[in-house]
């Protein structure tokens, strides 16, 4: 794939973003660049490669998935104006 400079101001136009004639040659260069890069690597076979979590072979420093915080409903729900059955009542704003 790659854009034309037609396709370059149009984008420009379209992302109301203003470039000169110079910005608009750059950038369909940058363009086309980042879209053969695109093509080569999609060219490269990754059959039997294993997906990575992390591009660098580490263990991730993980904590345990413990809840930490204390439950402090019954203090949050006692200065609530309205509560019922532990849910917060309030006023009805679409008629």
């Amino acid at each position: 794939m790659s854009l034309s400079i037609d396709d370059v101001q149009r984008i420009a136009r379209l992302a109301r973003i203003a470039v000169t004639e110079n910005e608009v040659i750059e950038s369909h260069k940058q363009l086309n660049q980042l879209f053969n890069l695109i093509e080569e690597m999609r060219s490269i076979d990754t059959t039997g490669v294993e997906p990575m979590p992390h591009p660098q072979d580490m263990l991730l420093r993980l904590r345990d998935d413990v809840a930490t915080a204390t439950n402090r409903r019954e203090a949050f729900q006692a200065i609530a104006p309205a509560v019922e059955n532990g849910l917060y009542l309030v006023p009805k704003v679409i008629e």
